[in-house]
């Protein structure tokens, strides 16, 4: 039997830092620096931009497998180390209250407005953990979040983000939610989870997260003015990449999306 007073050995470590889906984790963190760089943000006020986000971030990350321990180990969920045992509950619960009260302080240290949006994403996750992934609206916190990512970053600089930056984020966080969920459709069957993507089901779903990808790059293209060749080349890039999001198996899928919501990102500082 565990005790929770032991070290945690590499493997619990290893566990841990899984368990906070650093995949997702570490896409939106670095797609707000990308932001911060579009922005033209002081470097210590980048930095501080970056590490409020990835704390929000491992707070929905580990949160989201507290909630789910149950439904995991249901359906024997491998890839999830609270349902295999790799690391224990209380461990991951003081991790994520730690990582809640240091989104808070990193937050406040941006300024009110700028604290009070990167806080609303984050609730606007949880939210989404705690019960709307079970709902027809489980696109909307996605939605939310992703969207008022650039407002963090342009309000800490005091400036409000043009239209395009958070049209264009929140039609990739929802793109990123229906592919995101694509590989687990049959297991959140299994466990009573129906959200968006599974009113889709398997066969409408990878195509219309494929029109929402190209509507976001559109918008981006559109809004960034970026110079013809640049606009064509991302173009066919992005049309290549919605083609792999329709056929592509497993988790190929979201990492078409994670590329393009970054490659839309890159697009920003290039046309800045």
């Amino acid at each position: 039997m565990r005790t929770t007073t032991a070290p945690a050995s590499p493997s619990a470590a290893r566990g841990l830092v899984l368990a906070a889906h650093p995949g997702p984790a570490l896409a939106v963190t670095v797609l707000s620096g990308l932001l911060a760089a579009a922005q033209d943000l002081e470097p210590s006020l980048a930095v501080l931009v970056v590490a409020a986000v990835l704390a929000g971030q491992l707070t929905v990350g580990w949160s989201n497998d507290l909630v789910d321990v149950a439904r995991d180990r249901q359906v024997h969920r491998a890839d999830k180390p609270l349902a295999t045992g790799a690391v224990s509950v209380p461990t991951v619960r003081l991790a994520c209250i730690g990582a809640v009260v240091l989104c808070i302080v990193l937050s406040m240290g941006l300024g009110v407005a700028a604290g009070a949006v990167n806080l609303l994403c984050v609730a606007s996750a949880w939210a989404y953990n705690l019960g709307l992934k079970s709902t027809a609206w489980s696109w909307v916190p996605y939605a939310v979040s992703f969207g008022a990512l650039p407002a963090i970053v342009t309000l800490a600089d005091g400036q409000a983000p043009p239209w395009w930056w958070p049209v264009g984020a929140a039609l990739l966080g929802v793109a990123a939610h229906l592919l995101n969920v694509l590989p687990d459709l049959a297991d959140d069957a299994a466990t009573g989870v129906r959200g968006l993507p599974h009113h889709l089901g398997p066969r409408r779903l990878p195509p219309v997260a494929a029109a929402v990808l190209v509507a976001a790059s559109a918008v981006v293209l559109l809004g960034a003015g970026a110079p013809l060749l640049v606009s064509a080349a991302v173009g066919a890039v992005v049309l290549m990449l919605a083609a792999v999001v329709v056929v592509g198996p497993g988790r190929v899928p979201f990492v078409c999306a994670i590329v393009i919501a970054l490659g839309d990102a890159t697009l920003l500082v290039v046309a800045r």
